[in-house]
């Protein structure tokens, strides 16, 4: 514990953001830089408890009293070594993540947490500039071969171990660069994509080898091609099915899922070929339906976009202000959440249910009904409180179904569990050689679980394959 008493000394500080009127201009990050030793006094609030709640909150397990430790004692080398440890990716997950462990802080039961999102991301982006972060080739190789199918946190995390465990490692994508949701579905503004790039150079000086546009399943490459050439397949292909809305208007022009809208922004700041029929927000008034993560990131896309107007709509009732006493601590916090994007403008709207969309005469959406609703499960909707919003364009984010069908689960008959996802045990799947992990397995979730999926994947092929 570097200083006994630096949570009683120094209040709680996380990322800084730069200004509102400046950022919604451009896709450059929302974060600015932090003073080092403002930085290294939010390392001297950990407590370093005798039982540390935060690190098993953490699904990589990161050990974070040990890293909060180093940094406040200005031993930044050491701290990132304690960090990569765990975690492939922290640069990443310093940005993304929302933080469980901070949730699970032990000071956090009558105080503002520790800011162990921030000391992340600030150990870990001092390792690159120090030059810090090298390739990590294995000594000898295995002569075993593995494919991993989807390059997304969960796909990159298993093919680092893999190959550092000394496997010929080989990643299919089925978009024209790698990353997954990370580079399509991200906003620029949250993530910079050179941080992607600069993972999968040192990947592949690691010997892990990049397929893109290379889609498995079907066509010029079945499954059946992959398991005579290698000795494991690992699925790590996302759940990208998203939920769709089933009311009237639903086929009407301007009606669109959210990850389409994302995915052509992001391609447009990577001067990547665009779609043939864009999807802007420019002008336009626009709807939200989904209060979670990736509507906040349409949200933001949109005013970037200059659209007129922006209502996001969420099903379920505002939580409230501080943690519920439903979910006491250290468990994780039924509570408001703000995403830097709900500070740049829009309108937010609780327990409201969409009932239809009315069109003109063409076929283009003019209007979204509602109706206000009670509390979950039953969202029964109250008399009296029907109402519409005028839009143009409406962003269907209401999460993920399960991984996407009609592909290489379906040509392998693979066993799926009670949620469509595809069932494992150790990560192994129905058939022998084939194993399955993030989002594809668990199901839609944080970007940190898919590390951790990732990993322990890796650690059961590397068994299988010894």
């Amino acid at each position: 514990m570097g200083k006994p008493s630096g949570f009683l000394e120094f209040p709680r500080e996380a990322t800084p953001l730069r200004d509102v009127g400046e950022r919604v201009h451009d896709w450059r990050e929302v974060g600015a830089p932090m003073p080092t030793d403002r930085v290294q006094r939010q390392g001297a609030r950990c407590m370093d408890c005798a039982v540390p709640f935060c690190h098993p909150a953490c699904p990589v397990t990161n050990v974070i009293p040990e890293f909060n430790d180093l940094a406040y004692r200005g031993r930044w080398r050491d701290a990132f070594h304690v960090l990569h440890t765990t975690n492939n990716f922290p640069e990443f997950t310093g940005r993304l993540c929302p933080a469980p462990c901070e949730a699970a802080c032990v000071l956090g039961i009558n105080q503002p947490p520790v800011s162990i999102k921030l000391l992340e991301k600030s150990i870990v982006d001092r390792a690159w500039a120090e030059g810090w972060i090298k390739p990590e080739p294995p000594a000898r190789r295995t002569g075993k071969r593995v494919a991993v199918v989807g390059s997304g946190p969960a796909g990159l995390a298993a093919a680092q171990q893999l190959a550092r465990a000394g496997h010929t490692v080989t990643v299919y994508e089925k978009s024209d660069q790698p990353g997954g949701l990370l580079r399509y579905g991200i906003p620029d503004f949250k993530m910079d994509k050179r941080l992607i790039d600069r993972r999968i150079e040192q990947m592949v000086a690691e010997g892990v080898t990049f397929e893109c546009n290379r889609r498995i399943g079907g066509g010029p490459l079945p499954v059946s091609g992959l398991q005579q050439t290698q000795d494991v397949i690992l699925f790590a292909c996302g759940a990208e099915a998203p939920r769709d809305l089933s009311v009237p208007g639903r086929e009407l022009g301007g009606v669109h899922f959210a990850l389409d809208f994302l995915v052509q922004q992001n391609r447009r700041d990577s001067d990547l070929p665009e779609a043939a029929s864009p999807i802007l927000a420019t002008g336009k008034r626009v709807v939200i339906i989904g209060g979670g993560d990736t509507g906040a990131d349409c949200l933001g896309t949109s005013l970037r976009q200059g659209a007129a107007s922006v209502h996001q709509i969420e099903i379920l009732p505002k939580p409230p202000a501080e943690r519920s006493p439903t979910t006491p601590w250290p468990a994780w916090p039924l509570k408001l959440r703000t995403e830097s994007s709900h500070d740049e403008g829009g309108v937010r709207e609780w327990g409201v249910l969409t009932t239809r969309l009315e069109g003109d005469a063409r076929g283009r959406l003019t209007k979204l009904h509602a109706v206000r609703v009670g509390p979950p499960p039953k969202f029964e909707p109250i008399p009296g409180t029907e109402f519409e919003i005028p839009c143009d364009l409406v962003l269907l984010a209401m999460g993920f179904s399960g991984p996407t069908r009609g592909g290489p689960i379906e040509e392998l008959g693979l066993r799926l569990d009670a949620r469509g996802n595809i069932a494992t045990e150790r990560f192994a799947t129905s058939i022998t050689g084939i194993y399955a992990a993030g989002d594809a397995r668990r199901g839609q979730s944080l970007i940190v679980w898919a590390i951790a999926e990732g990993r322990q994947a890796a650690e059961e092929i590397n068994r299988f394959l010894a």
